[in-house]
Formats: structure tokens, C-alpha cells, sequence
């Protein structure tokens, strides 16, 4: 797997880097060689915040942690991923084929996940109007929603504004496929 370190005001130390090379090491029996794993070290207030974010075959799996020290919240991470990788092993599996590999049983490995069963989809459909991602993060708090789907104005393409952890918004711009 390769690893992208990103301090976000935040010196990482070789330590660091050893510690998140061993604890994603984990994931190499999941995963071929051609993963890509982001992992971003921050500081927020007195807490240490770290994010990782494994893309195999078009597929993200990210956790996001907070903790006194960077190798709690690494723990946490990587046992989010692991969970959300037993969670939908089956979907996994049918949906990227020859690059998920369901893991050999490890010794003293007793942990017993259920999958959940097919998804409740619910459907609902609405128009989009053109609009501003203001009006549209207007017009989403007005919902009581955490995201909001819109036209854009300017470019009349459909985009997302969300709410994001830390207050702030986001806004989801689709990319034309080259």
C-alpha cells in the first residue's frame, strides 16, 4: 500500500510514520499492492485529529478520529475501516472482484460481524432549481438537513452543498471524466 503523509500544522515525526506504516500494515490482506492510503495529522484546540482515507479500485474507505495523542485516534481509524471492510464484505466483494480479497481467518480472530442485509432505499425526487450554493445552504438549514442538492446558477451543473463536523460547509462540484 502506498502512504501519503499530510501534516496540516503538525511536524510528522519518522515515529509517526513507522507507527501508521505497521498499523495499516493490517490492510494488506484486503487490499493488492496498488492501494492508496492518505493519512492527514492535525491539531484541533488541545486534541490531536487524524484522518485516513484508503482508495482501492475506485472505492474510499475514511475514518476520522479525534484524541489526546495521534496513536489513539490511529487506533480508532484503522479499527473503523476494519469494521466498515467486515461490515459489507459480501458488496465488497461482488462490487470490485479480482481487487478484494476476503481475509484468511487469524488465529484468535473470534469476532463475529453480521453483514446487514440488502439496503432500504427509500426514493424521493424534486426539482432543482438554479441557485446559488448560499441559497442552496440556506435552503437546506431552512430543511433541517445536513445536505443539499442543487443546479448552480453560474455553471447549471448539479452540485451538493453538505454540513460539514467542524460547522463549516461544503460544497460537492461534479468533475467531467477526461
Amino acid at each position: 500500500m502506498r502512504i501519503t503523509y499530510i501534516g496540516r500544522q503538525v511536524n510528522i515525526t519518522d515515529d509517526m510514520k513507522q507507527l501508521v506504516e505497521k498499523k495499516l500494515a493490517k490492510f494488506d490482506r484486503y487490499f493488492p499492492e496498488n492501494a492508496d492510503a492518505a493519512v492527514t495529522f492535525r491539531k484541533i484546540r488541545n486534541d490531536e485529529c487524524m484522518e485516513i482515507t484508503i482508495s482501492v479500485g475506485g472505492t474510499l474507505f475514511r475514518a476520522e478520529e479525534q484524541a489526546d495523542l495521534y496513536s489513539t485516534a490511529l487506533v480508532r481509524c484503522v479499527d473503523t475501516i476494519e469494521g466498515q471492510i467486515r461490515k459489507n464484505k459480501t458488496r465488497l466483494e461482488k462490487r470490485m472482484r479480482s481487487s478484494f480479497r476476503s481475509p484468511e481467518p487469524m488465529p484468535g480472530d473470534n469476532v463475529v460481524i453480521q453483514e446487514e442485509e440488502a439496503f432500504r432505499i427509500r426514493t424521493k425526487r424534486f426539482c432543482l432549481k438554479p441557485m446559488t450554493a448560499e441559497e442552496a445552504i440556506l435552503q437546506m438549514n431552512l430543511l433541517g438537513h445536513t445536505f443539499f442538492i442543487y443546479t448552480d446558477a453560474d455553471t447549471s451543473e448539479i452540485c451538493v452543498v453538505y454540513k460539514r463536523t467542524d460547522d463549516s460547509y461544503g460544497v460537492i462540484i461534479p468533475e467531467k471524466e477526461a
